[in-house]
């Protein structure tokens, strides 16, 4: 794989940082070593077909002090907090954590007779190894509760690998969650599953090779382990601040903040040991309000609110705070200043957006104004590891006034192959445009060179010449970027442009436990998406569905090119009705059977004319993974 080094602009951008940030300030690195008990002593967490998922010692060029030419100096310093501190720590007395084992944190609280588990990582094999080293160190008790602190999917795919449906069910563990949790943690992943999934290929740098001159973390953690998520329902949901439960003699009070990192979320506190878990409220980076996989744009204002809140909702009532990403913040005086400066932070984005917006600046003005106070921009949790402040300025931009400007110019643009060919033809054709683009690349102006070589790429994907000039511009942009998702999109987008996209197996989708849990009607809402709108033109297709297992009744009609349903009946003149259950539709969506093998088996059955869902069936579309990203 090619892999260009880092040119002298690249490097003096980079050493640039060095006279700008607080690097006298050391206190993280204490901070993530502090409470260290013990890690694991093969570095290698397999699953039970003994494939490899985490690898913790991936990254062992990070153990060199000083950044290299091709990574900011900056995002590398977070790389190595995030890579190198890795096992079982103390925080206080009777809080422990579980680091560096994945994407997120895993957090181990103590009650009377056994443990409460927070957010039991992403795969069951890194929660479960997790687990073991408790045990082993701290001694092998029940768990008695699990918490999901809020809906991604970092923060509950690995709870089959801390507890098991059975006691769940068998009423020996609780499973706490905030309010709507279920509804979220679904929806993410369905609709919009394909495009967000490839997406987060490129976000967390999964097609990169890990080096200096490739992946070395996303900021928030290092990368996501592989394997199948798993989800157990939870028991109890919280809807109020203020809301208390007591689990095996350890009380904890909640402080609801949906809407803020994630759709449904909550802070805790655990008054027995004056700690304060902030969920992923709180993080060492600046978050995402605008993650670059894809989502809804998520709120500032309200975040900062519920930062203010916590601060005096909690008020003189803990002494350390520690989250679902990173290490804690201990003593009282400096959990407030930590409090305090990420929410201004947010507000500030906020405020100062509108401010400027108001003043007529655009979407692609106001992030090359804004930025922080020296106050904030010098504090290392405000740095943008994660989130970033020009595409957070955009989110903010977008939330209140999307994507159009006001400039009539830009309300009807031609699509990017439409535009490429007129810019290269307008440039004098492609050879002129590539030796222009070549001495805007010999000067370091890396950007430019991006934006316009995208033409001549859209426009001719295969003149290898300009997909070369563009990934090598990529590339350096990358090496560059403070942000890890930033780093991670730059250098996926050159290894495409160079190597083009990969024949490889798409990753799946959905989990059995995720299709399970999935609501009929969401289901329903996912073959909408998935009929082909202009194949369906001029069909009408009554069909009625009865699922026996779980006695839910719909009626599915195609009419106009749109797929709608209602719930709780049944037509009485329809193209055909589908009885089966609610298992058998799991197994066919999860792949384990087809709908053919299950009529043959007599797993379903069909009244009225079957060919009416044959060609309903024939009208949905498939998706396909390995979709261009950087070229048509």
């Amino acid at each position: 794989m090619q892999q260009n080094d880092a040119t002298t602009f690249t490097a003096a951008a980079n050493e640039a940082l060095l006279n700008e940030l607080n690097w006298e300030d050391t206190r993280d690195f204490e901070a993530a070593a502090r409470g260290f008990i013990a890690s694991l002593d093969d570095p290698v967490i397999t699953d039970t077909n003994g494939r490899p998922v985490w690898d913790l010692s991936a990254y062992p060029f990070l153990k060199e002090e000083t950044a290299p030419p091709s990574v900011n100096p900056s995002l590398w310093r977070i790389s190595r907090l995030n890579a190198l501190y890795h096992g079982l720590f103390k925080v206080t007395d009777g809080v422990h954590q579980i680091r560096g084992f994945d994407l997120s944190v895993m957090s181990i609280i103590e009650t009377d007779n056994g443990y409460i588990v927070i957010d039991p990582l992403v795969t069951v094999p890194t929660a479960r190894a997790g687990m073991e080293l408790v045990y082993k160190h701290l001694g092998r008790k029940p768990i008695v509760a699990v918490i999901y602190t809020h809906s991604h999917i970092d923060h509950w795919g690995g709870v089959k690998g801390v507890i098991s449906e059975a006691d769940v069910q068998a009423g020996n563990v609780k499973v706490i969650a905030p309010e709507h949790f279920l509804e979220h943690a679904i929806s993410e992943n369905i609709i919009t599953g394909n495009v967000m999934s490839r997406r987060a290929s490129y976000m967390y740098g999964n097609l990169v090779p890990k080096g200096v001159k490739g992946q070395i973390g996303t900021g928030l953690g290092q990368t996501t382990s592989s394997g199948t998520p798993t989800l157990i329902d939870p028991t109890d949901f919280i809807a109020e601040t203020g809301q208390k439960m007591v689990i095996d003699g350890l009380e904890i009070e909640f402080q609801m903040t949906p809407g803020a990192e994630a759709p449904a979320e909550f802070n805790f506190l655990f008054p027995k040991y004056r700690a304060l878990c902030m969920a992923e409220n709180c993080s060492h980076n600046m978050h995402n309000l605008y993650t670059l996989r894809g989502a809804q744009v998520r709120d500032p204002k309200i975040w900062a609110h519920y930062l203010n809140e916590a601060i005096e909702h909690f008020a003189g009532r803990y002494d350390v705070i520690f989250a679902s990403h990173h290490w804690p913040t201990w003593g009282h005086d400096a959990c407030v200043d930590f409090l305090k400066k990420q929410r201004d932070m947010y507000k500030y984005l906020h405020d100062e957006t509108l401010r400027l917006a108001n003043q007529g600046y655009t979407i692609l003005e106001i992030p090359e104004i804004i930025q922080l106070p020296a106050e904030l921009f010098r504090a290392w949790y405000n740095r943008g590891y994660y989130g970033s402040i020009n595409h957070n300025v955009k989110a903010v931009y977008q939330r209140y006034l999307g994507f159009f400007d006001g400039n009539p110019a830009t309300l009807h643009q031609l699509p990017p192959e439409a535009a490429g060919k007129q810019y290269v033809e307008l440039a004098g054709g492609a050879d002129a445009l590539l030796a222009k683009a070549r001495q805007s690349y010999a000067e370091g102006n890396y950007r430019w060179v991006a934006q316009v070589v995208n033409h001549l790429v859209f426009a001719d994907p295969d003149n290898r010449e300009a997909r070369e000039l563009q990934a090598d511009a990529l590339e350096q942009l990358g090496y560059q970027a403070e942000s890890g998702p930033w780093r991670n999109f730059y250098l996926s987008g050159a290894k495409e442009l160079r190597d083009g996209v990969l024949d490889l197996p798409a990753p799946k989708a959905v989990s059995p436990d995720t299709v399970r849990a999935t609501p009929l009607d969401m289901f329903f809402d996912l073959l909408g998406v998935r009929l082909i709108g202009p194949q369906a033109e001029g069909k009408v297709i009554t069909l009625n569905a009865h699922f026996t297992d779980i006695d839910e009744q719909y009626v599915l009609v195609v009419e106009n090119g749109v797929l709608n349903y209602s719930k709780g009946k049944q037509a009485d003149r329809t193209d055909a009705s589908l009885t089966t259950t609610r298992a058998t539709l799991d197994r066919i969506v999860l792949g384990e059977t087809t709908a053919a093998e299950a009529l043959a088996a007599g797993e379903a059955t069909i009244d009225g004319d079957p060919q009416k869902l044959v060609e309903f069936l024939s009208l949905l579309d498939t998706f396909e993974f390995w979709f261009n990203m950087v070229t048509p």
